[in-house]
């Protein structure tokens, strides 16, 4: 086979490096990749993955692309081009692609949308409110005495999300959002849920339009700094599993979210061919989403394909072609720990083009895999090249071990500014 992966962050360089382990697969190409992507090789062949330069967002010369030399299937990792409809297009044009096509991958373009199928559906959620001018917005926020999550609506990168707890700080949310457009065009609305208090896990599901595959939970650290302090990013680390649900818990919040949202997608001709990727708050009165993600996380991907057990093609390829009911997930009984090195600076202004070095020492580290995100090639080195550089990853038997594991790998890599935290995984070794 030849697949082809759309992206070029942590992600992706996940999928490449899983998907090169399948015995299937004879070529493999990421666009438009990183410094990572290309360096793997081919179980099959030992053939190297080949970087194309094309921006996931440019559909006219991936589609091209995909006349010339016809993968047989497109693996499609951020969440931008299943917005602007890449899959459409593709399957338009006679391509096996996997992903979500555009009506679906609105649960994760519009947070109105994704709110207003829940509230319909009956799938626990936060109370909320859409709005479009700042008056009524601040109106709704002041009735929740300020404890607010404010949203962008549309796509932000992962970081369209202010959380306040007094009303002044609810109400410069709102102005942040919708009068300043501080991120553009995704604010033309916003989205207002009540803040909610519990343990945030991040579910998946692999869906073919009829049936929902569950994933083991993991758990995101979105803000900066240690202590869950600093401003939110894309996430600065995950671990898997997590010790807040048992797998019989899991299977009972599965019921509560999924079935009601298959059959929300069916009763609306929704056909929803992915990963769902619901954000979970388990609270007091039970487990309420809060919001939908339409593609694998970031930097969940890089624990879960860690900890699969089996061919990831073969079940890309049971979601494209609706016959998951046939196929078995199976994971690894290790933990996986992945620790974000990002540039100084981010999420707000960095540099870029910082010479990583060290890289090199973490082959011979056992259980450790460095995921890229944003790197590229310059003269020979490997130089920092986005917001998100590294995703350092390691898996042991305990969530202890793998976390030290994947702290001594990121004690190995220097580059001018890298910052990370400290704390990835410590919510769950205190419950545990």
């Amino acid at each position: 086979m030849k697949i082809l992966v759309l992206g070029s962050g942590g992600r992706e360089h996940a999928l490449v490096w899983k998907i090169a382990q399948s015995p299937r697969v004879s070529r493999l190409w990421c666009a438009p990749g990183n410094a990572g992507t290309d360096s793997e090789q081919l179980v099959a062949n030992g053939t190297s993955v080949t970087n194309v330069p094309i921006p996931t967002d440019d559909l006219d010369a991936l589609l091209a692309f995909a006349r010339e030399h016809h993968p047989d299937l497109t693996v499609v990792g951020p969440d931008n081009p299943l917005a602007l409809g890449v899959v459409d297009r593709f399957q338009a044009a006679g391509f096996p692609i996997w992903g979500p096509n555009k009506k679906a991958a609105q649960f994760e373009s519009s947070k109105a949308f994704s709110q207003d199928f829940m509230n319909r559906h009956g799938i626990p959620t936060a109370a909320s409110g859409t709005f479009t001018d700042p008056t009524v917005a601040k109106e709704f926020c002041r009735k929740l005495s300020g404890r607010c999550a404010v949203k962008a609506d549309g796509l932000a990168l992962g970081k369209g999300v202010l959380l306040t707890t007094s009303v002044g700080a609810a109400e410069r949310a709102v102005d942040e959002i919708l009068v300043r457009r501080s991120f553009g065009a995704a604010g033309e609305r916003l989205v207002i849920q009540e803040l909610i208090e519990g343990p945030e896990i991040s579910l998946h599901a692999l869906c073919d339009g009829r049936t929902a595959r569950l994933f083991p939970t993991s758990q995101d650290h979105k803000r900066a700094l240690d202590g869950d302090l600093g401003l939110n990013t894309g996430g600065m680390g995950a671990y898997s599993p997590t010790p807040f649900l048992d797998d019989r818990q899991l299977e009972e919040v599965g019921r509560q979210i999924l079935d009601p949202w298959l059959r929300g997608c069916q009763a609306e001709g929704i056909d929803y061919r992915g990963i769902l990727y619901p954000g979970v708050i388990l609270t007091s009165q039970g487990p309420k989403v809060l919001e939908f993600n339409a593609r694998f996380g970031d930097p969940e991907t890089q624990v879960y394909l860690t900890r699969l057990d089996g061919d990831l093609v073969e079940l890309l390829l049971a979601s494209v072609e609706g016959r998951l009911d046939r196929v078995e997930l199976r994971w690894r009984p290790e933990a996986s720990v992945c620790v974000v090195m990002a540039s100084g600076g981010y999420p707000e202004n960095y540099a870029k083009g910082e010479v990583i070095r060290g890289l090199g020492e973490i082959t011979h580290l056992p259980c450790a895999q460095v995921f890229h995100a944003g790197t590229a090639h310059r003269g020979g080195e490997v130089v920092t090249h986005g917001g998100r550089v590294l995703g350092v990853t390691a898996w042991g038997a305990t969530l202890s071990e793998a976390r030290n594991r994947a702290y001594t790998a990121v004690d190995r890599i220097r580059f001018e500014g890298a910052h990370f935290r400290r704390d990835i995984g410590a919510k769950g070794l205190a419950r545990g």
